[in-house]
């Protein structure tokens, strides 16, 4: 959800909800697997949920990553590539939490807020 929040704030398509969901979405889809006793069954179980997952969300990132033709300059200009990847981390961050992975969760979530807001801020001063 901080990182919906952050992208909200900034005004970006994909914002609290979107980011909310792909992140619940993908640990619950990572808890179903580890609760029915999937991993028992079937060791790579987990690794294909997790494909599953990336699969994905590359759909919901193409849709964000918008092309748009300038009318003067005739070249093309590509946005959203940003919030795609804070999309793909929400998805990484769901699943570091349907394993049960809070410390990889919460420090990946601090370092990925970090990135969106002061590498924005350098970026700005070149």
């Amino acid at each position: 959800m901080i990182i919906g929040l952050e992208r909200q704030i900034s005004r970006k398509p994909a914002g609290l909800r979107t980011h909310t969901l792909v992140s619940l979405g993908s640990a619950v889809f990572t808890l179903i697997i580890m609760q029915t006793g999937g991993l028992q069954n079937s060791p790579d179980a987990l690794s294909r949920i997790i494909q599953g997952i990336a699969a994905g969300v590359g759909f919901l990132g193409a849709g964000e990553i918008v092309r748009q033709s300038s009318q003067e300059s005739q070249r093309l200009e590509i946005h959203g590539l940003t919030s795609a990847a804070a999309i793909w981390v929400s998805a990484a961050l769901g699943i570091a939490a349907g394993c049960g992975l809070w410390q990889l969760g919460l420090i990946g979530t601090l370092l990925t807020f970090l990135i969106l807001n002061v590498f924005k801020r350098l970026e700005k001063h070149q």
